[in-house]
């Protein structure tokens, strides 16, 4: 019998010493935003600030994730609402028009009393295109010197309820973190699911958002965070 017990307790301390190591995982980042719980993937994150909108019901914040070198690679702006005191359906959100080079997904079908709609270019640092589509969203950006790693993709979500819940993400990321270069044609055919997924995994992190109680919003990890941060 103790002989028994000789060889059980090396492995009876090796269990002891795993469950007290260190956790390898980093913590995730997370900041409030109105009602909600932005909670972001690992990574170097920085809060760019949060304003209160026109509309005092909203209001929006920003963060940064900067790469090794201090370059910005990702650029997320959500806005939601500030308590869950809710106003009913705000007047115009539902336009979810299609636009050439954009993928567009509207899951409300031009819903009148709902917004749910979903837009992807995947080349949104072409020239002037951000300047042309996104005005706004470009003199933010140049108001505080932000300058993105390009190429870059522009993502922008918007969901709005009969009942007046709010939510909306813009974002600008570094096409590394979204897709690998395609090597043959093959690729280059599949190169932007990864993206649209992400954007698909967004979409639905900021529906169920409004479900929750503390407003949990958790930012999906990027597809290719982890290649991209060895270039």
């Amino acid at each position: 019998m103790i002989s028994k017990f000789r060889y059980l307790l090396p492995c009876a301390l090796a269990v002891l010493v795993a469950g007290c190591a260190p956790l390898t995982v980093p913590p995730k980042v997370e900041y409030p935003v109105g009602r909600a719980r932005l909670v972001l993937p690992p990574g170097a994150w920085q809060d760019l600030g949060s304003t209160d909108e026109a509309r005092a019901t909203l209001q929006t914040r920003a963060v940064g994730l900067s790469g090794a070198q201090g370059e910005w690679l990702a650029v997320l702006r959500v806005q939601t609402n500030r308590t869950g005191d809710l106003a009913g359906f705000p007047i115009g959100p539902g336009d979810c028009p299609l636009q050439q080079n954009v993928t567009v997904v509207d899951a409300a079908a031009g819903s009148p009393v709902r917004a749910d709609c979903l837009r992807l270019k995947n080349w949104g640092s072409s020239a002037q295109w951000l300047e042309k589509n996104r005005p706004d969203l470009a003199q933010w950006l140049g108001g505080r010197q932000i300058v993105l790693k390009q190429p870059y993709s522009y993502l922008s979500y918007r969901y709005a309820t009969p009942t007046g819940a709010w939510v909306v993400v813009d974002a600008l990321v570094d096409q590394r973190l979204l897709g690998a270069r395609p090597r043959n044609n093959e690729e280059f055919l599949v190169a932007g699911r990864p993206a649209q997924q992400w954007g698909q995994d967004l979409a639905q992190a900021a529906r169920l958002s409004v479900s929750m109680m503390d407003g949990y919003l958790a930012v999906p990890p990027f597809p290719f965070a982890e290649a991209a941060s060895k270039k």
